[in-house]
């Protein structure tokens, strides 16, 4: 498992950690993530015709075995640094490999909304918000979304958006109206 040539650069910035998280990932792919892809896309095809649409299908019983495994592997929620002990830099190439594999990365928990959603909570949330919604994100109980529009407006591209922020002396001003959903 040697070091990509884009990482060459950054070697003597990468901490032993990195080195060793980033070993566990790609074997837990390789050899654990790899041979469930059938299994996922079998269990996914039958729960698939126990719905109309796609958006309400189940998530295959294989992913929670597969999140146990990351979890005892320790490289669940890799992507909070205070969770990994991993600089950005060092994350960025395991999110890289991740992004290459959607089961394992939701099998690790690294996917979005929920990454952007426990980053907001961890940083943010009440002590009852934390207990109530991070907790079971972190573990990968539940899932979580982000939805957000404004009347007149339809798009997904933010550039988009109509609401607006000016500073004000040491204040700023927001003007807009959102949808939240």
């Amino acid at each position: 498992k040697t070091l990509p040539d884009a990482l060459l650069p950054y070697k003597e910035k990468l901490s032993p950690r990195f080195f060793e998280i980033r070993d566990k990932v790609l074997d837990f792919v390789e050899n654990v993530v790899n041979p469930a892809l059938p299994t996922v896309d079998a269990q996914t095809a039958e729960l698939m015709k126990t719905v109309e649409d796609r958006t309400q299908c189940p998530e295959p019983p294989i992913m929670k075995e597969l999140r146990a495994q990351a979890k005892a592997r320790g490289i669940m929620n890799l992507f909070l640094p205070e969770v990994c002990q991993l600089s950005v830099l060092e994350y960025s190439p395991i999110a890289e490999i991740l992004g290459m594999n959607q089961v394992a990365n939701l099998a690790m928990n690294c996917s979005a909304p929920d990454t952007g959603n426990m980053e907001v909570l961890e940083r943010y949330g009440s002590p009852e918000q934390k207990k109530t919604w991070l907790e079971p994100l972190l573990n990968g109980e539940i899932r979580s979304a982000y939805a957000m529009t404004e009347p007149g407006v339809a798009s997904s591209d933010a550039t988009n958006i109509c609401t607006r922020i000016e500073r004000d002396g040491n204040e700023y001003v927001i003007n807009g109206h959102k949808w939240w959903i």
